[in-house]
């Protein structure tokens, strides 16, 4: 049996939590054991395969599993994202394929610290209260 060397980078996007293992390979890229090329919708698609087109030759040298679990389809296409290219940049041990992904978005390696304010007492939301009246 051949053992393949993987390595597991975690990427996160509000409540989505993304773990991304890379190995040497073919070029096939999963998430959640689904190929990324039926993936939808078709947005999400587009921003989880954004740090594999940055790479350009590189996505045909390596496999990548993605495991996506927590929060909305948005939010687990950037958790997914920000995994594969922090593991696309530890892959190359190179600072071309970092500094290439940092100039179109600095969140794809560095991460996105917002959530979603939590709910007050006294109204449906966060800010929003019920009216008063005086009259």
């Amino acid at each position: 049996m051949v053992t393949r060397k993987t390595k597991l980078y975690p990427g996160s996007r509000k409540q989505a939590r993304a773990t991304a293992a890379i190995m040497q390979g073919t070029g096939k890229i999963r998430i959640n054991k689904v190929p990324v090329e039926i993936f939808m919708p078709t947005v999400a698609r587009q921003r989880i395969l954004t740090p594999l087109v940055l790479s350009g030759d590189l996505r045909d040298k390596v496999d990548i599993s993605v495991r996506v679990s927590g929060g909305g389809f948005m939010g687990q296409a950037e958790a997914a994202a920000m995994a594969i290219s922090r593991a696309l940049a530890d892959w190359t041990r190179g600072q071309e394929i970092r500094r290439k992904i940092s100039e179109f978005d600095v969140h794809l390696l560095s991460g996105d610290p917002r959530q979603p304010e939590t709910k007050k007492f006294g109204g449906p939301g966060p800010r929003r209260r019920k009216q008063k009246s005086y009259r």
